[in-house]
């Protein structure tokens, strides 16, 4: 029974320090750099300094407002005017 006892915690003992012991991956921090990238004055407007996907997005929403505008006001005219008797 002792035996058992010691391997028992022997095995706590090594999985208590290889749970403490395992070092933590460091991550780079980022943000000063953003943050120097998105303040730099060169021109472009701070909704696009993004990149590519940061325009597409722009003009995905772009499009779907002017449509969606578009449709609202066909709806409401179409809604105003009168109805043909048949």
């Amino acid at each position: 029974m002792s035996a058992m006892y010691r391997n028992l915690m022997a095995l706590r003992h090594i999985s208590r320090r290889t749970v403490s012991s395992t070092s933590r991956r460091q991550v780079e921090n980022k943000v000063p750099s953003q943050q120097k990238h998105f303040q730099e004055d060169n021109g472009i407007p701070i909704h696009l300094k993004g990149g590519t996907k940061d325009a597409l997005l722009y003009r995905t929403t772009m499009t779907l407002t002017i449509l969606g505008s578009a449709y609202v006001v066909y709806e409401l005219f179409s809604a105003a005017s009168p109805k043909k008797p048949e």
